[in-house]
């Protein structure tokens, strides 16, 4: 039976469908093949990559996609989920022909202001937010 394809949105796919992507791969990868993509790619946030690695998740290497690659190409996802932030969702991609649309609502680790400590601690609470959306989405929709 084949996996039912998830593809996580956000504006710059630089961290928060980044994070999505990671934990639900690592977390269920005999249940979902997960994905992210971008409306304006832009480089992976270091701070994703940083909280990720304490995560025990190496993030390093993912490169940015942008969201109209992925509609050229045709592919398909059982469902799509938005990370966008309530102040960017009128900015956040919508992928066209999904059967399951999600949102759920994140803080943008690039908008983070103070410090390296501070921003560091804030995408830390935006990563445990995530993956705890992760681990809810596996026990509601896993077979």
């Amino acid at each position: 039976m084949k996996k039912p394809k998830v593809l996580f949105l956000c504006v710059h796919n630089s961290a928060r469908s980044q994070i999505a992507e990671a934990f639900l791969n690592a977390l269920a990868p005999d249940k979902f093949i997960a994905e992210s993509a971008g409306f304006e790619p832009r480089e992976l946030n270091p701070l994703a990559i940083k909280t990720m690695a304490e995560a025990g998740i190496d993030i390093s290497a993912k490169k940015p996609k942008a969201v109209f690659d992925l509609v050229k190409k045709g592919d398909f996802f059982a469902y799509v989920i938005t990370v966008c932030d309530e102040a960017s969702a009128e900015r956040c991609p919508i992928f066209p022909g999904v059967t399951h649309r999600l949102h759920w609502s994140f803080e943008d680790p690039s908008a983070f202001t103070g410090t390296e400590e501070e921003k560091l601690a804030k995408t830390r609470i935006i990563r445990d937010q995530i993956k705890a959306k992760i681990e809810e989405f596996i026990k509601e929709h896993s077979k």
